[in-house]
C-alpha cells in the first residue's frame, strides 16, 4: 500500500460527513452538536471533545470512509468496509487496533456478523438469528450483500424482528460484549457511588407488574414536582392512556406528557409516538424531549422527507423510517403528509401514542348543536382513532360551547363521549385533569409567581393625556398616575366618527362583519384601522365614477396592498401578512355586496378615511405611555423622536430588565417597531434592543429569537420583544422577563390567557409578573376590553 500523503486524524473523518451526519455522530458520542450551525462550527464542537479515531471509524459508513481515504491519500478501492478501516488504521500506525479488527473479521467474514452475535443497527441492539450469503439471498446481479435476520434486545423493542442487508445498512456495527467488561477492580467504590449504582439497578428492575412503582421521574433530567406526578399516576390507572391534561398555563404540561410517554415506553406499552403541536413550538418540543428525557424526535417536514428519500429511495414512506415524530398542526392537514401517515398506521397501530398539544384547535367552532368541523378537526377524527393511547394538552379546553367541548372529548375517547350529548362531571373527571395555580398554592403544593393584571386607563383632559394604573393584586391601593404630555385625542375622535358611520351601514350579516372588523382594528391602532377602512372604501365604491376613485386615491391603501385573486397562493400555514390579507378579503366581499352607499354614508366614509390617513403615522396615547414606561424602567434617555443630544452617558445605558409587547395585527406591529426604533435612537446599542416575533418565521429563526430572549441580559442586548399572537402558544419567554403589555386585547379570552402564560409559568425567576392592558376612559367601546379581562379571571 502506498505511503499516505497526510497522517490520518479525526478531523479528516469528520470532514467527510454532512451536517446532518455530524449531528448523528455527535448524538452517538453524547455531544450536543447544533443542527443549525455551519459545518466548520459543528466539526469544531466535536473535535473539542477529543473523540477517539477508532471510535469515529466505527460510526462512519463505507462511502464516508472512502472520502476520508481520498483526503489523506490512502487507497480507497474495493467495496469492503472492513478493508477501508484497516487501511486507515495502518496509515495511522495503530497496528494493535488492526489486529483486533483482523480477529473480528476472522470470526465473521469481512466484518459480517455470525448467528448468536450482538449488533447495533438503527440505534438499537439486536441479536443475530441467521445470516444468508449473497448468492443464496437471490437479490439480483446488481446487489451483493448479506441478508441478516435480527431480533430486538432493547427494553422497548424486545423480540421485534428485523431483516437488513448488512453491507448496505447505514451505521450497522458488531458489538463484542466480552471485550467490554467492567475492568480490573482496584478499590472499593465510595458508598455514594455504589448507592447510585444500586438504585439504577432497582429502577431498571421495575416492570409493569406493579403500577405503583414509577421509573420515568428518576430517569428524567427534571426537578420532580408533586403536581406533575398526578397525570402520570392517572394515566397508568387507565386501560389505555386516553387523558386530557388541562392544567393552567405554565404548570409544565410538556413535562407531564414526557413523564407519561417515558413511563409507557419503559413498560413496553408504547413504541410509536407522534406529537402534533403548533409550528412555532415544534423545535421547542424536540429540545425538551431530548434534554429532559433523552428521546430524539424527528420533525416531519420538507427537510426530513428530502433526507429520507436521498438515503432510502424516492418511494420511501418517511413515517416508516423512525418511531418518534413531531408534526405541526398545519402540516398535518396536508394530504401529502396525512395520507402516508394513515397508510403507515393502518386500522390501528399497536403500542402507539398521540400527543396533541393545544388540543383546543381540534374543537369545532360555533354554538350550534352540530357545529361544522374545521379542517384540523376532520383530520384528527381520522388520525386519533388509529392510536392506541392519546394525550390531549390544553390550558383552555372549553370554548364556552358545550357541544364543541363534547365533540373534542369524543375525539379523545369515543367510548365515553358522543358529540351533542352533554358531558357530566363524573365522565369528564375520568379522563381530564385540571389544576389552576391558585389551587396548588392553596394546598401548599407549589409556589408560583403572583400575577398583577394592571389596567391602564388613558384620559384626555384639556388637550393633555394622562394615565392611571390600577393593579388587580392590590385593589385597595390608589392608582398610579402619570402624565403623557399634550397631544390631540384623535383616537377618541375616530371612535365617534366610526360610531356615526356604522349606524349608516346596511343591516344584516355582511354589514355587521364590516362594523366588527373596523372596530377591532381601531381598538388596536389607527394604522391597522386605516388599512381595513381603505379596503372597505375601495370596494364599496366599486361601480361608482372614475372621478370618485381618483378623489380617494390619496387616502386609500397603497396599490397592490391587497388583491383578492392573490389569495389562491396562500399557504396552509399562513404568516401574519396572509392572515391580514384574508381578513381584507372578507371585508372586501362584504363591502362589494353592500351596494352603492347613500349620500350621507358616502360623506361620512370620506371624512373618516381622510381623518384616519392624517393620524395613521402619529403616536397614540398607548404608544406615549409605552415609551414613558421604557424610559422609567429600562433606559432614561428613551423618548419619542430619539434621545436628546445633551443626555448624559449614564442615561443612555440600559437596565437588566425586559418587556414583551403583544399585538394582534401585523400593521400595528410594524407601526410600533417604527416608533420605538426612532425613540431608541441615540441610546447605547439602541439598534440591537428590539426583536420581532411574528408568524411565518422558520424554525431556525424562532429558535434564535427564543434563545436570545431567554439569555441573561448581560449576554444579549435585546430588551424589547414585539410579538403577534404567533408567540402566544407554548413558547417559553419567562427566562429573563416578567413584564408584558397587551397593546390591544384579543376578543378571544383564551388568547389573552395564553399571552399572559408566556411569562406567568413554571421556572419564572421573579416573584411577581405584570400583565398590563390599555383602556380609554372616553371611548365606550373599551368596556368590551374590561369585560374580556374579567371573563379570563
Amino acid at each position: 500500500m502506498p505511503h499516505p500523503e497526510t497522517h490520518p486524524a479525526p478531523e479528516h473523518l469528520l470532514d467527510a460527513l454532512s451536517r446532518e451526519r455530524l449531528v448523528e455522530v455527535g448524538r452517538a458520542l453524547g455531544v450536543a452538536v447544533p443542527g443549525t450551525a455551519k459545518k466548520d462550527r459543528q466539526v469544531e464542537v466535536l473535535l473539542g471533545e477529543r473523540p477517539e479515531f477508532s471510535r469515529l471509524l466505527d460510526l462512519l459508513h463505507r462511502d464516508e470512509l472512502k472520502v476520508a481515504c481520498r483526503a489523506v491519500g490512502v487507497d480507497d478501492s474495493g467495496r469492503a468496509r472492513g478493508e477501508l478501516v484497516r487501511r486507515l488504521l495502518l496509515a495511522r500506525g495503530e497496528e494493535g487496533r488492526v489486529a483486533f479488527r483482523s480477529d473480528a473479521a476472522q470470526e465473521g467474514e469481512d466484518g459480517i456478523p455470525r448467528p448468536g452475535e450482538v449488533v447495533r443497527v438503527r440505534h438499537r441492539e439486536y441479536l443475530v438469528e441467521a445470516v444468508v450469503a449473497p448468492g443464496e439471498a437471490r437479490l439480483g446481479p446488481a446487489v451483493s450483500a448479506h441478508r441478516v435476520r435480527l431480533v430486538g434486545l432493547d427494553d422497548d423493542a424486545q423480540g421485534r424482528p428485523l431483516e437488513v442487508l448488512w453491507e448496505l445498512e447505514l451505521g450497522a456495527r458488531r458489538l463484542d460484549p466480552e471485550r467490554q467488561g467492567l475492568g480490573i477492580p482496584r478499590a472499593l467504590d465510595p458508598p455514594g457511588r455504589f448507592g447510585a449504582y444500586l438504585a439504577t439497578l432497582r429502577w431498571h428492575g421495575v416492570t409493569a407488574t406493579d403500577g405503583r412503582l414509577l421509573q420515568a421521574p428518576f430517569r428524567a433530567g427534571i426537578k420532580i414536582k408533586t403536581h406533575q406526578l398526578v397525570p402520570l399516576e392517572r394515566a397508568l390507572e387507565l386501560p389505555r392512556a386516553n387523558l386530557f391534561i388541562a392544567d393552567d398555563v405554565g404548570l409544565g404540561k410538556t413535562i407531564e406528557a414526557g413523564l407519561i410517554l417515558e413511563e409507557l415506553r419503559l413498560r413496553q406499552r408504547v413504541n410509536l409516538v407522534l406529537v402534533a403541536c403548533p409550528a412555532a413550538i415544534c423545535r421547542q418540543w424536540q429540545d425538551e424531549l431530548w434534554k429532559r428525557f433523552g428521546l430524539w424526535f424527528e420533525i416531519m417536514g420538507r427537510e426530513l422527507i428530502a433526507r429520507r428519500r436521498q438515503e432510502r429511495g424516492y418511494g420511501v414512506n418517511p413515517w416508516s423510517t423512525h418511531d418518534r415524530f413531531i408534526v405541526s398542526h398545519s402540516l398535518l392537514r396536508r394530504p401529502e403528509i396525512r395520507d402516508p401517515l394513515l397508510h403507515h398506521l393502518g386500522e390501528r397501530a399497536g403500542k402507539s401514542l398521540l400527543i396533541l398539544d393545544e388540543a383546543h384547535v381540534a374543537a369545532p367552532a360555533g354554538a350550534g348543536r352540530y357545529a361544522v368541523d374545521s379542517q384540523i378537526t376532520t383530520v384528527l377524527r381520522d388520525v386519533a382513532p388509529r392510536f392506541e393511547n392519546r394525550l390531549f394538552l390544553s390550558a383552555t379546553p372549553h370554548n364556552g360551547h358545550s357541544n364543541s367541548f363534547s365533540a373534542l372529548l369524543e375525539i379523545l375517547d369515543p367510548q365515553r363521549f358522543l358529540r351533542g350529548v352533554p358531558v357530566t362531571a363524573k365522565q369528564r373527571d375520568q379522563v381530564m385533569i385540571r389544576r389552576l395555580k391558585s389551587d396548588l398554592e392553596e394546598i401548599g403544593c407549589e409556589t408560583f409567581p403572583r400575577r398583577h393584571v394592571v389596567r391602564l386607563e388613558l384620559r384626555s383632559e384639556a388637550g393633555a393625556w394622562s394615565a392611571a394604573a390600577f393593579d388587580s393584586a392590590s385593589p385597595e391601593a390608589p392608582p398610579e398616575d402619570s402624565s403623557l404630555g399634550a397631544a390631540e385625542p384623535f383616537e377618541i375622535d375616530l371612535a365617534e366618527r366610526l360610531l356615526a358611520y356604522s349606524a349608516l351601514l346596511p343591516a344584516g350579516r355582511r354589514g355587521r362583519l364590516v362594523r366588527v372588523r373596523l372596530q377591532q382594528r381601531l381598538l388596536s391602532s389607527v394604522v391597522a384601522f386605516h388599512r381595513t377602512l381603505a379596503v372597505h372604501a375601495r370596494y364599496v365604491a366599486a361601480g361608482e365614477t372614475k372621478e370618485r376613485e381618483a378623489d380617494l386615491a390619496e387616502v386609500l391603501a397603497p396599490p397592490g396592498l391587497f388583491e383578492p385573486e392573490d389569495l389562491a397562493d396562500l399557504s396552509d400555514d399562513p404568516d401574519d401578512e396572509d392572515l391580514a390579507a384574508r381578513d381584507d378579503a372578507a371585508v372586501a366581499e362584504a363591502s362589494k355586496s353592500a351596494g352603492s352607499p347613500l349620500a350621507d354614508s358616502r360623506t361620512a366614509l370620506d371624512d373618516l378615511l381622510r381623518r384616519a390617513a392624517l393620524a395613521r403615522d402619529l403616536p397614540d396615547a398607548k404608544a406615549r405611555y409605552l415609551v414613558a414606561w421604557i424610559a422609567r424602567n429600562l433606559c432614561p434617555a428613551v423618548r419619542l423622536g430619539g434621545a436628546a443630544d445633551d443626555a448624559p452617558r449614564e442615561a443612555r445605558r440600559w437596565a437588566d430588565r425586559r418587556v414583551i409587547v403583544f399585538t394582534e395585527f401585523v400593521d400595528t406591529l410594524r407601526h410600533l417597531e417604527r416608533l420605538l426604533r426612532a425613540a431608541l435612537e441615540g441610546t447605547d446599542r439602541g439598534e440591537e434592543r428590539i426583536l420581532l416575533f411574528r408568524g411565518g418565521l422558520d424554525d431556525a429563526r424562532r429558535d434564535e429569537i427564543q434563545r436570545a430572549w431567554n439569555a441573561p441580559p448581560g449576554e444579549n442586548p435585546v430588551r424589547i420583544l414585539l410579538a403577534t399572537d404567533a408567540a402566544r402558544e407554548g413558547v417559553n419567554l419567562q427566562g429573563a422577563c416578567h413584564d408584558l403589555f397587551h397593546y390591544d386585547v384579543p376578543w378571544n379570552p383564551a388568547r389573552l390567557e395564553q399571552r399572559n402564560g408566556r411569562i406567568d409559568r413554571t421556572l419564572q425567576p421573579e416573584r411577581d409578573v405584570y400583565c398590563r392592558y390599555f383602556v380609554y376612559r372616553e371611548r365606550p367601546e373599551d368596556r368590551v376590553l374590561d369585560a374580556l379581562v374579567k371573563k379570563v379571571e
